[in-house]
């Protein structure tokens, strides 16, 4: 491989080295990256690879802006990839991405910087790594702290294999709070397996990294992170600039001399070399929708609607005013989920556990054990990674533990990993749990009030990710709402679904078809009136926004049947997602490919009379 050549590169951002409006040619990846390789990256030398670093950087400043995505992290690895593909061979050697939205920069270097334009749309580039993009890809990994466990098990079976091929788990320090994380690091330095992990440390996930491990943080603790990876039995070597080009290079040659497990601990700067990115307090613009390039401010909404998450805020903030119980504990995502005000205001009740569903989820259990009253925030896909906890530690003692669940059902754009669509299956058969799907915005603040002032037991409120309609109707405690009155069909809506029921029975309306609409509002228990109101009609429909194999519409037909005893049972149908992983694209294109818009829902219950009915 080519020597690099000295040159300085400096650690400390200056407008200099920030990005600048340009002209849309010099952003053009057909002119700049197209086609770009790792085997060219060895022929450049520091000077070269400066400029091809701030040219990267301003391409996905540009990409970015366009459609939305993960900015802040990617513009902090830009050395830290080049240097990674020089020194080592991708494909053959493995390099996995903990957490995998830090992967643009190297899939621009795989070659793929012509496939931005389809930045996390339907059948475009992926915003993870992705097996499907490129052999340069080895695991999707959009969920953190997983790396090292992958590059244990790919480590091993070398050995078994009789290679020599280099395994290196780039991890963020953010993703080092999670749990498996630890279990692989013990894994890996008792048994000597010959892993190079690259600690990516900027001192955030979403916000500032809790944790003793960082020591790039503004107020880094002093406990040194060679202590800890040592008493493990695994070498380190570090701290060492990430933006030095030259110094990346050394250290990574060094690290790949190792014969056995090592961790190089690098430095880097989260959104380096864009100024707005860097000044971005909360998150560094980690993630951001469509924005202005010059001014990294995002575009205008379209619509000036509220979302469920605000809805949320706004009802929490009211609560916490007058319970002084209330704690909330996130999982590394206070802005996501509604929290950085109710922080601000109430610092002693808020925790931020880390990248830890597991552990929030008990320690959520112990506070409510304690006589307190906590609330869980965290998104529907990531509370996957907390099961066993809330179903034994919470559920199992009938803790009153809120989960706030956020990302409910399809979310679309960040493709198959982060859609939540097992809450409503999973939750819906724990013992004693009451799980809430509001439909507006008023609903939240009544679910809320609800579970805060009357249940005993654990809760769970989910919302989706879309923007909330206002309702000035509510429901009340634990019972379902008959929004529409009719005699044909009974529709069953759930969450957001609820008002696609609506829609659905106005088309049929038009068509001479009057049917019932409820929104089901608690999807367990199930309201025996709303039950018993659906018995009486011909057919009934349940319509959900998660998975229907074993979904509340399971339930709702369960306990018609049960009702309905000897006598004559109604023609059921549930509808909902298909056990599938879905592409990126926007939910409301993803629901209507599965068939559950308004027109093709109107459709399906025409089909579901004897004889059915035409339009």
């Amino acid at each position: 491989m080519t020597a690099l050549h000295p040159a300085p590169v400096s650690p400390h951002v200056t407008a200099s080295a920030s990005v600048r409006p340009t002209s849309r040619s010099e952003f053009d990846a057909d002119t700049v990256l197209s086609g770009l390789s790792p085997a060219d990256l060895r022929h450049l030398d520091v000077p070269a690879l400066e400029r091809l670093a701030g040219q990267i950087r301003s391409f996905l400043v540009r990409a970015i802006a366009a459609n939305g995505g993960h900015l802040g992290s990617n513009l902090g690895v830009v050395e830290l990839t080049l240097a990674l593909h020089r020194v080592f061979e991708s494909p053959r050697d493995k390099i996995i991405w903990d957490t995998g939205h830090q992967t643009y920069v190297h899939k621009i270097v795989t070659g793929r910087a012509d496939a931005f334009g389809g930045l996390r749309r339907r059948a475009g580039l992926s915003g993870y790594a992705n097996r499907t993009e490129s052999p340069h890809d080895l695991v999707e990994n959009s969920h953190a702290s997983t790396a090292l466990s992958y590059a244990y098990g790919l480590a091993r079976a070398r050995e078994l294999r009789g290679e020599t091929h280099h395994v290196l788990a780039v991890v963020g320090d953010g993703a080092l709070t999670g749990g498996l994380t630890y279990e692989a690091l013990n894994n890996i330095g008792a048994q000597g397996a010959r892993v190079l992990m690259v600690l990516n440390d900027n001192g955030r996930s979403y916000a500032p990294t809790v944790s003793r491990l960082t020591t790039a943080a503004p107020h880094a603790h002093s406990m040194a992170p060679r202590a800890f990876f040592e008493a493990l039995g695994i070498s380190y070597l570090g701290p060492v600039d990430g933006h030095d080009l030259r110094a990346l290079d050394a250290s990574l040659r060094d690290a790949a001399a190792c014969t056995g497990p090592v961790v190089l601990h690098v430095h880097t700067v989260k959104g380096r070399g864009y100024l707005p990115a860097e000044r971005d307090t909360e998150k560094c613009l980690h993630d951001i929708g469509p924005f202005d390039p010059a001014s990294g401010r995002p575009l205008r909404r379209a619509s000036t609607s509220r979302t469920y998450t605000e809805a949320f805020e706004a009802a929490l903030l009211r609560e916490a005013a007058s319970h002084p119980e209330l704690v909330a504990i996130t999982a590394a995502m206070p802005g996501s989920c509604g929290l950085l005000e109710f922080a601000r205001r109430y610092p002693d009740r808020f925790i931020d556990v880390g990248i830890a569903e597991q552990h929030a989820v008990t320690a959520a259990a112990g506070l409510a054990m304690a006589g307190l009253r906590p609330l869980v925030t965290v998104y529907s896909t990531f509370l996957n990674r907390a099961w066993d906890q809330l179903y034994c530690d919470v559920g199992l003692h009938r803790l009153p533990v809120i989960f706030c669940i956020d990302r409910a059902g399809i979310t679309g754009d960040d493709g198959p990993s982060h859609n939540g669509v097992l809450d409503l299956a999973l939750l819906t058969k724990v013992p004693g749990m009451t799980v809430l799907a509001p439909s507006s915005y008023e609903e939240v603040r009544v679910m809320l009030a609800e579970a805060i002032d009357t249940l005993t037991g654990p809760v769970a409120i989910r919302w989706p990710k879309t923007e909330a309609r206002r309702s000035s109707l509510t429901g009340s405690g634990l019972s379902a709402r008959r929004v529409i009155r009719g005699n044909r069909a009974c529709l069953l809506g759930f969450g957001k679904m609820v008002e696609t029921c609506e829609r659905a029975a106005q088309i049929l309306r038009r068509d001479g078809i009057e049917v019932t609409v409820w929104d089901g509002r608690v999807a367990a228990p199930l309201d025996p009136l709303m039950l018993d109101d659906a018995l009486e009609h011909p057919v009934v429909v349940t319509v959900e926004d998660g998975i229907v194999e074993g979904g509340v519409g399971s339930s709702v037909a369960s306990a018609i049947r049960v009702r309905a005893g000897a006598g004559p049972l109604p023609t059921l149908a549930s509808y909902g997602l298909p056990l599938a992983y879905f592409a990126p694209g926007t939910a409301s294109d993803i629901l209507a490919s599965l068939g559950l818009d308004e027109n093709q829902l109107a459709e399906k219950v025409r089909c579901l009379f004897s004889p059915p009915v035409t339009a």
